[in-house]
């Protein structure tokens, strides 16, 4: 079975954190570490998943991919019907002439996935299903899966965490 992008995104938002911090700072020059005699060379102990805030840059992505893997659906804009790939590549273009001015997951949403620049008229999302609703409400309801998602995964973890600390005993 093929892993959605938007669980790669954000698995990657969630875990190269963890893969940046994990690697040694390059070696200074002039500087040789030299590993002590009679000392076993120690592995690094393994890293936990670091679940810092997502980025807005990757809540932007999320939001993106959400749609370009939406089975069966029909983006509609102007009037036209468009796959969800056109559709994520049409957003992905928006979002690059928009450059510094979408700084925020919600200015995506507001400013560029909502409706026509040109026309002003809204768009449209119609699923497999058959039913249709304003890709506002769609992307709003993505957003706030994709928030509530990452902080119940840093809350598990947290918790899992509490629960492999050794209890103290007291007398």
């Amino acid at each position: 079975m093929k892993t959605p992008r938007i669980v790669l995104a954000i698995a990657a938002a969630l875990f190269l954190p963890v893969c940046a911090s994990a690697q040694q700072a390059p070696p200074r020059p002039g500087i040789v570490a030299v590993p002590m005699v009679g000392t076993p060379t120690m592995p690094r102990p393994p890293m936990k998943p670091s679940f810092a805030p997502l980025s807005e840059p990757v809540k932007i992505e999320a939001l993106i991919i959400s749609v370009e893997q939406l089975p069966g659906a029909v983006f509609i804009r102007n009037g036209s019907e468009y796959s969800a790939d056109k559709a994520a590549d049409h957003l992905r273009m928006k979002l690059r002439y928009a450059g510094k001015r979408i700084k925020t997951a919600d200015d995506f949403i507001t400013n560029l996935a909502t409706g026509s620049s040109m026309s002003g008229q809204p768009y449209h999302i119609r699923f497999a299903d058959g039913h249709t609703v304003e890709s506002a409400v769609y992307f709003r309801e993505q957003l706030k899966w994709i928030e509530t998602g990452h902080r119940a995964a840093a809350a598990t973890q947290r918790a899992a965490t509490a629960t492999q600390r050794p209890a103290t005993a007291t007398r």
